[in-house]
């Protein structure tokens, strides 16, 4: 008999912890090679981990929602091996190969500890360097912050309630409303005093009170942050897409029958994404401080919507290097996979510049929000018919076209009026003169 130690397994290059959403086993079962033993949340996607053996589970250390770090051990697996292979070092170990030990060999649950004590040791994560180094608080300062991570680790939510704090206290209105059906009582307090309260509502039959899912606090505290990071300002241009909507109408049954893909108008919009970023190169950056980190890969990121109404980011990577089929099964591929919930980790990470497509819900346009570090954000609208003036060899007339809206969203600490204004003339320019003739 021999006893495997289940590991955290590494997620990408960025994550060095994960949430324990599900056990799938409990100690005693039995369990087959590569059967999903539980189910785990990152910042970035949820995964299932599979036995990299078979036999009994044993024993478990964390509990479920328990926040555990890259590289500790979270369960023991009993097998039918004889003896136990020597354990290698985490850093070397592939990413699911187990680490082996006899039996006799007890094993300790790890203790967690949360301390708040100045430890310029301590790890801190790229993004929470990041908004210390944009907010100038010095490595004194970030190791006075209390953290409330794994082992004191300052989160994300920690720096931001900090700098909160660190700008003073504001006078703010709060409200207590008190339903008491049919009747409604609101108080209203504007003294300092009451600054720090929260809003209490006493429950009555009309009104529900919904808990927000992991996905979604991690969505509002990303989208939160990056208000607090980048001064976005949103520029719009209308674009005429006449010519690719009678072009995809005109090769969309050929196309799916070559290809087995159905096109749509997404990868269009990447591919003039792409020309257009190559034209303005600055625009496919990252600021770290009081740095410009420019990015040669160029990769596009789609939200994608997911069925419980959230949203996710799959990434095409280096988008620059596919023709418009490539780009269309990439397309195709992660947003089935949205759907499913199929995405690896490292599919939602790395991008460099984002589109969403407000058009989907027939929005006419938007002022998306920026997905930090990326400095800028594309909102496509949808495509309506609408009369437009076209000029022509014998005079302006009067036609139906198909129009739509593009809206920029971008970051004026690096990205000013003059380059992101004509960015977003470019994508236009390269959308309204699509070479119809061109070989699918």
């Amino acid at each position: 008999m021999a006893a495997f130690e289940l590991i955290m397994p590494k997620m990408g290059e960025s994550i060095m912890e994960a949430t324990i959403l599900k056990w799938n086993k409990k100690p005693g079962d039995s369990i087959v090679l590569d059967e999903n033993v539980l189910e785990i949340a990152t910042d970035k996607v949820d995964s299932e981990i599979p036995s990299p053996v078979a036999g009994v589970l044993t024993q478990v250390f964390f509990n479920e929602n328990d926040v555990v770090p890259i590289g500790k051990v979270i369960a023991i697996i009993e097998t039918n091996q004889e003896g136990g292979q020597k354990s290698a070092p985490i850093e070397e170990r592939p990413k699911s190969e187990p680490i082996a030990h006899t039996a006799s060999q007890p094993h300790q649950t790890p203790q967690i500890s949360i301390s708040s004590e100045n430890n310029s040791n301590r790890f801190y994560s790229p993004l929470v360097r990041t908004i210390a180094q944009t907010e100038d608080i010095s490595q004194a300062e970030l190791d006075k912050i209390p953290g409330t991570g794994q082992d004191g680790r300052v989160t994300k939510t920690d720096i931001m309630q900090y700098l909160e704090n660190r700008k003073g206290t504001p006078i703010v209105e709060t409200i207590s409303v008190k339903v008491e059906s049919p009747k409604v009582e609101i108080i209203q307090d504007n003294t300092p005093s009451a600054a720090k309260e929260t809003q209490t509502i006493n429950v009555a039959d009309n009104i529900e009170i919904i808990e927000m899912d992991r996905m979604r606090k991690l969505i509002a505290d990303h989208m939160v942050m990056s208000k607090h990071t980048s001064p976005h300002v949103t520029s719009f241009v209308e674009v005429d897409v006449t010519e690719i909507v009678q072009w995809r109408n005109k090769i969309k049954k050929s196309f799916e029958q070559k290809y087995n893909q159905n096109i749509t108008f997404t990868p269009l919009f990447i591919q003039a994404v792409v020309k257009a970023l190559q034209d303005y190169p600055m625009v496919n950056v990252s600021v770290e401080g009081n740095k410009i980190i420019k990015k040669k890969d160029m990769n596009i990121g789609m939200a994608a919507a997911l069925p419980s109404g959230n949203l996710i980011v799959p990434v095409i990577k280096n988008a620059d290097t596919l023709n418009l089929i490539g780009l269309t099964k990439a397309v195709n591929d992660f947003a089935s996979r949205a759907r499913e919930q199929k995405l690896k980790p490292e599919e939602i990470q790395g991008g460099t510049f984002t589109i969403t497509n407000v058009g989907t819900f027939g929005n006419v346009m938007g002022t998306p929000i920026i997905n930090q570090p990326q400095v800028a954000i594309l909102a496509t609208g949808a495509i309506k018919k609408k009369p437009a003036v076209i000029e022509t060899s014998y005079g302006d007339v009067i036609a139906i076209r198909h129009m739509m809206f593009l809206s920029l969203s971008y970051d004026h600490r690096v990205v000013d009026g003059a380059l992101g204004g004509s960015f977003l003339r470019k994508i236009a320019d390269y959308l309204e003169s699509f070479d119809t003739n061109q070989l699918v």
